[in-house]
């Protein structure tokens, strides 16, 4: 356990409900990366994997809390996927 490893998860780990927030009211994907978001995501579980294999402490908790953020980060990128592509059947003349 180090206090920067948990000054770095709480740092990063505050990106995310913006981000999230920010998605949901654009409801559009365009402007957000997923190969980025799968990106992040592996690295937390990266980071998850060497807690429990290596050093397991609390730390783990901000590991798993920042990698659901990124999980629903992701969730909401396809939900605003569709709404694109609702929008864009709609208004294509006919």
């Amino acid at each position: 356990m180090s206090v920067f490893e948990i000054g770095m998860l709480v740092c990063f780990g505050s990106a995310w409900p913006v981000s999230i927030i920010k998605s949901l009211r654009a409801r559009t994907c365009r402007g957000k990366s997923l190969p980025f978001l799968i990106i992040v995501f592996t690295g937390y579980l990266s980071g998850i994997v060497h807690k429990v294999l290596f050093s397991m402490d609390f730390v783990i908790g901000f590991y798993i809390l920042n990698a659901v953020m990124v999980l629903a980060d992701i969730f909401v990128y396809f939900r605003n996927m569709g709404l694109d592509r609702k929008r864009e059947t709609e208004n294509k003349p006919e």
